[in-house]
């Protein structure tokens, strides 16, 4: 808005998204057009969606996950700004920033990231798009390297007023993980709008790492600019992971 290692997993979770991710992470579009489904958002809610922000538009959002339990029990908070920036030709760039509260501590990380809608049919509600995300510690380098994550989605719109959208794809994982990391993926997600202002989202990465995650949560339109995002995340391997994942953006 994950997993192989408990520190590992969150911080990384959150860099496809997240908040969504990180994937697609990526990028996190439009606000209330997300929720009236006219142009969502540049993510599903943690996975990349095939949305990209128009020419000259940016997108700024402050994210916020909490595991509730105490640090020694392994909770943590995680906090972090999201820019994202339209250049124009189907495409967007964008820089993520995350600090994770937790003991032992994390290393602070930035993520930039790059995104191309490569294919789209408005009649047919097809679109699909690839993109990439960077992961670089600012903090404690030694402790972790340089790793990136690569992806493709497509997605389906479904006729009607309030129709939902369907988005799959996959990724894969670059640089150097902990043994057992599953480096490949599947990426599945669903949009159901509810109402002009309130919509339904899920979505789902497959594997054991960073990214194994089922999110469920809601897009809450305040006004034409600005949106709220609330959600709860599922680790794949355990309850250690699991999140609660509030998000506030805004298009200028």
């Amino acid at each position: 808005m994950n997993n192989i290692v408990l520190v590992n997993d969150r911080r990384e979770r959150i860099a496809l998204w997240t908040s969504r991710q990180f994937c697609g992470l990526i990028a996190v579009c439009l606000t209330l057009c997300a929720v009236s489904h006219t142009a969502a958002q540049s993510t599903v809610f943690n996975i990349a969606s095939t949305d990209v922000l128009p020419a000259h538009q940016a997108y700024l959002e402050a994210d916020f996950l909490a595991h509730l339990s105490s640090y020694e029990s392994g909770g943590f908070q995680t906090y972090g700004p999201r820019i994202v920036y339209g250049l124009g030709r189907r495409t967007e760039v964008g820089v993520n920033v995350f600090y994770t509260r937790m003991s032992p501590a994390e290393p602070m990380e930035i993520q930039p990231n790059f995104k191309w809608k490569f294919y789209e049919n408005e009649g047919r509600g097809l679109a699909a798009a690839v993109g990439v995300v960077i992961s670089i510690p600012i903090t404690e380098r030694a402790l972790e390297p340089i790793r990136g994550l690569v992806y493709a989605v497509g997605s389906k719109n479904l006729p009607g007023t309030f129709g939902a959208r369907l988005t799959a794809g996959s990724y894969a994982l670059l640089g150097s993980f902990e043994q057992g990391t599953s480096k490949k993926g599947l990426l599945l997600g669903y949009e159901q709008p509810v109402s002009k202002r309130l919509t339904f989202i899920t979505d789902w990465s497959s594997g054991n790492n960073d990214y194994g995650y089922l999110a469920a949560g809601a897009a809450i339109a305040l006004s034409p600019k600005s949106v709220f995002y609330v959600g709860y995340n599922v680790g794949n391997q355990g309850r250690g992971n699991n999140s609660l994942g509030l998000y506030y953006g805004f298009t200028f």
